[in-house]
């Protein structure tokens, strides 16, 4: 296992005893309201604090960008970033329902290189490094290998905040929904993600999403043979919360379906915002983003006006080996002498 991952699966099971002790008293949390239908408990930020902790420990120099504390711990300016949610899937926490998990990622120049979900309700462990493969529990794991839309499993997650979207969403839904074996719905993105690249799911999408919920997952999801990028097929999802991954060929099948909702420019110029930011985090989200579309988008290959060109190669006679000639034997004897004695 890389050192880096090693330190963030050490903190990911640091947060997990935090959530795992708290779900056994829910009734006695406090719960703070972000805005309509996004809560934080005490227990996301105990949690958060445990994780950024050991990070930093570790790692000093290095930035964090987490869900409750943005970028005010460690060093902004850091070319390696940590991305934090303490507790992807709050609301199924403080309502007792055991489907939330811990997400921690490390980009490198906006570039993510390994990543952890933990769901410490199941003790599920899915790590991945870039260019080493994923595993849950140490076990490698690939995605499924459907090949059809009409037999697949897919994820998603509906809106929820006040101005979200509502019916754009669900025609998106009618027309997936229509075509697949089912839709679900558990309520964390990160699970969603690791459970495509485990091959329980065989997609998923979804909209209105912060990079801690999809970093790691994403990471997972292409370290397992899939895909993942926006509505639009692009690879820049990171930073847009616009969010489309599973099996390749299925993949193909939802980019066909969902590309005329996608809400992403691909002739926007590389690093161009429409907005400003809110808050010191989305300021941060957008350095990140800008120094993600310099090299690569998302998790993604280099876009291809930045691929090598290469002149294809020919194949001279002398390059290819000439058949050895057959030599004849006799079947081998079943008789074995006696050996004798000296």
């Amino acid at each position: 296992m890389h050192p880096m991952l090693n330190v963030a699966v050490r903190a990911a099971r640091e947060a997990g005893k935090i959530i795992n002790r708290a779900s056994l008293d829910i009734d006695l949390l406090r719960v703070a309201q972000k805005a309509a239908n996004d809560f934080v408990t005490e227990v996301d930020r105990a949690a958060e604090q445990a994780i950024i902790d050991v990070l930093l420990k570790a790692f000093p120099q290095h930035g964090i960008l987490g869900e409750e504390t943005g970028n005010a711990f460690g060093d902004a300016t850091s070319e390696y970033q940590w991305i934090i949610d303490p507790l992807d899937g709050t609301t199924n926490f403080i309502h007792g329902m055991p489907v939330y998990a811990v997400s921690i990622a490390l980009a490198h120049r906006g570039i993510v290189q390994q990543a952890v979900v933990y769901d410490p309700t199941r003790d599920e462990l899915f790590t991945a490094t870039r260019g080493a493969g994923a595993f849950l529990n140490s076990r490698r794991i690939r995605v499924s290998n459907r090949v059809r839309l009409e037999d697949s499993l897919i994820g998603t997650g509906f809106p929820f905040r006040k101005n979200d979207d509502i019916d754009t969403y669900l025609d998106m839904f009618k027309l997936v929904a229509q075509r697949c074996v089912g839709l679900r719905r558990p309520g964390a993105a990160a699970i969603d993600l690791a459970y495509v690249a485990a091959g329980r799911y065989d997609g998923f999408f979804e909209t209105g999403l912060k990079p801690w919920d999809i970093a790691a997952g994403s990471l997972l999801i292409t370290e397992a043979g899939g895909l993942v990028g926006n509505f639009a097929g692009d690879g820049d999802f990171l930073f847009n919360g616009e969010v489309l991954a599973a099996t390749p060929r299925v993949y193909g099948q939802l980019v066909g379906l969902l590309q005329p909702y996608s809400k992403v420019s691909l002739s926007k110029p590389d690093g161009e915002t429409k907005t400003q930011p809110a808050s010191t985090a989305d300021a941060q989200i957008t350095a990140l983003s800008g120094a993600a579309a310099k090299k690569t988008i998302g998790t993604l290959a280099v876009p291809g006006d930045k691929r090598p060109k290469t002149m294809p190669r020919r194949i001279k006679a002398s390059y290819v080996a000439k058949p050895k000639p057959i030599e004849k034997s006799s079947p081998p004897s079943v008789y074995k002498p006696r050996r004798t004695k000296e």
